[in-house]
């Protein structure tokens, strides 16, 4: 069911003071305008990467730490017990944000080192709360770093498959992102 969008941000220039868009994107954007009117305005030029970088600053934590366990799911290589049990830390974050589960991605992530959709999944959960420094040291993540690892998870989880298939996952991945901003579940067709 969908509902009241997610996306709080009223102007795509709100979100880009955390991260650049390429070139050809910077081209595209309006940044007086809402943001998921630039978000469709890059898929339409095929700006998908920056499209997904968007929406990911836009959605919420939670939403969008979804978004990248959902996308990562689509195409990852189950027979990898770290994929597996890094998505499987992530999704319990999401369902249940709180420090402990947090703590599992992270160490889900570090596991990971990154090299997967799944660890930067899992990386995203760890840096939507909490420290980002190892135990006793307290230091926030800065708001918008989620964004970054839910971006490269998606990005990673479009091309994991090859070129001939990424065009194919980004749309999906847009269409869960669409879903998920506008108060879906990310379940799409």
């Amino acid at each position: 069911m969908m509902g009241q969008s997610r996306v709080k941000a009223h102007s795509a220039g709100e979100l880009l003071q955390h991260f650049e868009l390429s070139e050809e994107g910077e081209a595209v954007a309006v940044l007086d305008t809402a943001p998921l009117r630039v978000i469709n305005k890059l898929v339409k030029n095929g700006n998908l990467h920056d499209a997904v970088t968007l929406l990911a600053h836009a959605l919420p934590k939670r939403e969008a730490v979804w978004w990248a366990c959902m996308a990562t799911k689509a195409t990852m290589d189950t027979q990898i017990e770290l994929n597996v049990a890094a998505v499987a830390a992530t999704e319990l974050w999401v369902r249940s944000p709180t420090e402990p589960n947090r703590l599992v991605a992270k160490k889900m992530g570090e596991r990971a080192k990154n090299k997967t959709a799944a660890g930067w999944a899992a990386t995203a959960a760890s840096w939507s709360a909490g420290s980002i420094t190892d135990e006793g040291e307290a230091v926030a993540p800065p708001d918008y770093l989620y964004a970054h690892a839910v971006a490269a998870s998606i990005t990673l989880a479009a091309v994991v498959a090859g070129p001939e298939h990424s065009t194919e996952n980004y749309h999906l991945f847009l269409r869960q992102g669409f879903n998920l901003a506008n108060g879906g579940n990310g379940q799409v067709e």
